[in-house]
């Protein structure tokens, strides 16, 4: 199975849409490449941020493919490749092994809730079989609040039994830091990835694998001081930048803030159904971030 390279900082990289609606892979591919090279160790696309639900198969393919046929450093790229639809699950993993993503990151299929363990571990057990002959590392990403179906840790227990080659590590974007201590213990070797920035000094002990934020979009460099140094400081100031998202639309918030940070106001564009913050928000957040970019350090 392929060497696991995802540690540290992950951002949740927002997909750039076009005028048509399409991904912009030319813009997707500027920004990955800025935040690898300002202090992110890796990226998740096509993941809630990215937008990856709202897009078809093939568009999530194209996107995919880009970022390969564009030399992007796949041993520190994860994809996103969970789907409603088995097929389309399958198929998507299948061309991330092809293409050399570093691991594929497994939404359940979220359209039916309440669904008994057996179907979740039949979905897992169909796309393992689907890429044996290319064994690319699976991650759980657990997001009950989107998905409506949680990977609880005795099902997680359950799919390690059955697959602990496979299976390498879990995004938690539960917010339930109770959760994500409790999994990262079910088993050495499994890494976890909460979905906050604010995890990744107690990440340093070994306890998580690092973190896998959205709002690494806009503070990777405070970030990775924090997790490679310790530094409490910009620790502090990476979460003053997360908090200003407290109560305001994430995904679209980050996209506002991408625009303003780059000068590219193509860059706020939303794929429908989500939409772009209100105006009292979008200043808020600038303002915030602007005001967090400008203190003094002492």
């Amino acid at each position: 199975m392929t060497n696991r390279t995802l540690r540290g900082v992950v951002a949740a990289v927002a997909t750039i849409i076009a005028p048509d609606g399409a991904p912009d892979h030319a813009r997707s591919l500027k920004l990955a490449r800025f935040l690898l090279d300002h202090g992110c160790d890796g990226l998740n696309v096509l993941g809630t941020t990215g937008e990856a639900t709202s897009f078809s198969r093939e568009e999530r393919i194209g996107l995919m493919s880009a970022y390969r046929d564009n030399g992007l450093p796949m041993q520190r790229l994860m994809v996103g490749t969970g789907a409603a639809a088995l097929s389309d699950a399958i198929a998507l993993t299948r061309h991330a092994a092809e293409l050399g993503f570093a691991g594929a990151l497994l939404l359940p299929p979220f359209y039916y809730k309440g669904v008994p363990d057996d179907g979740l571990v039949a979905y897992i057990d169909a796309i393992v079989s689907a890429t044996a002959d290319r064994p690319i590392p699976l991650y759980l990403y657990h997001f009950p609040a989107q998905s409506g179906l949680p990977w609880h840790v005795a099902l997680i227990r359950r799919l390690l039994d059955a697959h602990r080659d496979r299976i390498v590590g879990l995004k938690d974007s539960s917010g339930d830091m109770a959760y994500a201590r409790e999994v990262a213990k079910v088993s050495d070797g499994f890494d976890v990835f909460p979905s906050t920035e604010a995890a990744l000094l107690e990440a340093r002990s070994g306890v998580f694998a690092g973190c896998i934020s959205a709002t690494a979009n806009c503070n990777a460099d405070l970030c990775q001081r924090a997790w490679s140094s310790g530094d409490a400081e910009a620790s502090e100031r990476a979460v003053a930048i997360r908090n200003l998202f407290n109560g305001r639309p994430l995904v679209s918030g980050i996209k506002a803030l991408l625009a303003h940070i780059h000068d590219d106001p193509a860059m706020a564009t939303m794929k429908p159904p989500l939409a772009e913050p209100s105006a009292a928000d979008r200043t808020a957040i600038i303002g915030g971030y602007d005001a967090v970019r400008a203190r003094k350090v002492a």
